[in-house]
Order: C-alpha cells, then sequence, then structure tokens
C-alpha cells in the first residue's frame, strides 16, 4: 500500500460517467455493469478537503464488498448492486497499470436507476438529529419521546431520509413524507422497509465486534426491467455511518468513534467547517486513517494487508 493519498483517479481506458465527492464511476463496455472506483478523497459538512487519507478507497470498497457478503446472509430476499472486486482485464478494456491501480479500489456493479434519496436510519440520537431534538423534540419532522439525552438509543431504528445533493450542495434533512412524494407510494414503503432491515442486521453484526452503529447512510436503486429494488453504493462504512466504541459508549455526551469525527472536530475546533481547500495536518490524517483501519479490522475480522493480499493471489 502507498503512503499518498490517491485522490485523483486516472482512467482513460472507460467512459468517466460521473466524479462524486469520493467515487468515479464508468461506463463498461457491456453496457449492463459500471464500474466503481473509490479514491482516497474525503469529505465533511458537504466539503471535499484538499488533501485526502491513504488507503482510505482499499477500505470503504473492501469493506463494502464484506458487508454486501453479510447481509445477503441476514436479510432475506435482499438483492445489491456488487458483482464482483476483480477489476477489468488488461489490455483488452483497462491498461495494465490502471488494473494495478483499480485492485482492491474498484467494485464491478449492476447498471441500476438511482433513487434520488439519501435512505439514513438512526439507532441513537446523534449529530444534526441531536440538534433538532434539542430544539423541537422532532427527528427530521417526526415527533420523539421528551426526556431523550444527547446518543442515547432510540427505542427502534428510524428512517430518516434526506435530498441527494449535486457535488458542492448540500443535502438537506426530509420527512419520510417529503422522500414518498419524491420516489413515489410505488417504492416509498419497500425503500423504508429494505433499509431498516439492513441497519438492524449490520448494526447486530457490528455490536457483535464490539461497534455500535449510531447512524448510517443508504442509497437505493431499481432494475426497470423487474421493478425490483436494489441496495447500491458504499454500505455500512466509517464515510457513510458512525461507528462508535461499545465498550466506551455513555448516553450524554459525544462518542468515541471509528469514523470521520476526529476530522470534523478539528475543523469545527479551528472554524474551517464547510470551507473551501482545507489542507488537513498530518496528524489529523493520520488518526483518521487509524480509526478507519480499527474499524476495518474489527468488521472484517482481517487486516487490510491480508484481504489485499488475497486479491493478489
Amino acid at each position: 500500500m502507498s503512503s499518498e493519498a490517491l485522490t485523483s483517479i486516472s482512467l482513460t481506458s472507460l467512459p468517466r460517467l460521473s466524479q462524486g465527492k469520493v467515487r468515479d464511476l464508468f461506463s463498461l463496455p457491456d453496457g449492463r455493469t459500471l464500474l466503481f472506483v473509490t479514491s482516497d478523497r474525503i469529505s465533511a459538512y458537504d466539503v471535499i478537503l484538499k488533501n485526502g487519507i491513504p488507503s482510505k478507497g482499499f477500505i470503504l470498497t473492501l469493506l463494502s464488498a464484506k458487508w454486501f457478503e453479510v447481509l445477503s446472509s441476514r436479510v432475506p430476499g435482499l438483492k445489491h448492486h456488487f458483482l464482483s472486486l476483480t477489476p477489468p482485464p488488461a489490455p483488452s478494456i483497462v491498461t495494465p497499470d490502471e488494473r494495478r491501480m483499480l485492485r482492491g479500489r474498484s467494485m464491478t456493479v449492476r447498471r441500476l436507476k438511482i433513487f434520488p434519496i439519501e435512505a439514513i436510519v438512526r439507532g441513537y440520537v446523534t449529530g444534526s438529529a441531536w440538534l433538532e431534538y434539542e430544539k423541537s423534540q422532532t427527528i427530521h419532522g417526526l415527533a420523539q419521546p421528551a426526556g431523550l439525552s444527547r446518543c442515547q438509543q432510540l427505542s427502534r431504528p428510524i428512517y430518516t431520509p434526506s435530498t441527494k445533493a449535486e457535488l458542492g450542495q448540500k443535502d438537506v434533512n426530509i420527512t419520510p413524507a417529503q422522500a414518498r412524494a419524491i420516489v413515489g407510494d410505488k417504492y416509498a414503503s419497500r425503500i423504508e422497509d429494505l433499509v431498516l432491515a439492513c441497519y438492524k442486521a449490520g448494526a447486530a453484526y457490528a455490536e457483535e465486534r464490539g461497534i455500535l452503529i449510531a447512524d448510517t447512510k443508504f442509497e437505493v436503486g431499481l432494475d426497470e426491467e423487474t421493478d425490483e429494488i436494489y441496495l447500491v453504493d458504499e454500505v455500512l462504512t466509517p464515510d457513510s455511518s458512525r461507528f462508535w466504541s461499545k465498550a466506551d459508549y455513555q448516553v450524554g455526551r459525544e462518542q468515541d468513534s471509528f469514523d470521520k469525527q476526529v476530522l470534523r472536530d478539528w475543523l469545527t475546533s479551528n472554524g474551517l467547517k464547510g470551507i473551501l481547500d482545507v489542507q488537513l495536518p498530518p496528524e489529523v490524517v493520520e488518526k483518521t486513517k487509524a480509526r478507519y483501519i480499527e474499524a476495518y479490522e474489527r468488521l472484517t475480522g482481517r487486516t487490510l494487508e491480508e484481504t489485499l493480499k488475497s486479491l493478489e493471489d
């Protein structure tokens, strides 16, 4: 693994369809599949930071692949977009250098229509949910019991969607009813049921390994030929979730986390929240990387080096 962060994906053999905060999306020749390539870029408060986190692309890709495997065994009838970690063949589709770059940070996935919402599930009251609850005793407009404390577990996980903003814009929290108006009555309940089932299964698996999943963001796609919905994008990673240490969990305070909270805290304390072109200092980069790696190892039972070595074999 390189000690340098890969923040720009140089892949000229395939047409690039889009570039997000972290991933670049490419079309594959068969027209039915796509190549998801995960960079080491990192964002916070909807802004991409100037420098990335080394090995982050490996962690997000390989952890997502593990989660697709776990959830498939724990959520009856689950369909997902993941097909393979094997990069396209060289030199027939990509160059040998490109294939080496793609190893461990790319997924071949089904090409689907993506629903234009972020399907967030919350099991604990924290982050923007806590700020809203303090003001109105609601979360995403949903009334909650009185007397909840910061980071307290909810009596049951709740579906709290948001808009899916374009790059450079901010997602906006919305109610399930507003999400229904966006995706339509035909799919709204199916999406909600799917992501709640995935959160519950994932949270149970993670808790067995000492991690509490406070909340997470899922994305969902549609196979327009079969009218089936699929779990897509990254799944239950430190980028899309809040991971807390079960051993250190305590209601009423902020938690010890295995995600990008170290980075968020540094930005906030230095008055840099939402500012463009911020350069992270080396100590914040290393702390964030260490947290991501610890989450990966706890959840997979393998080191990142072991998994990458297995891909070589």
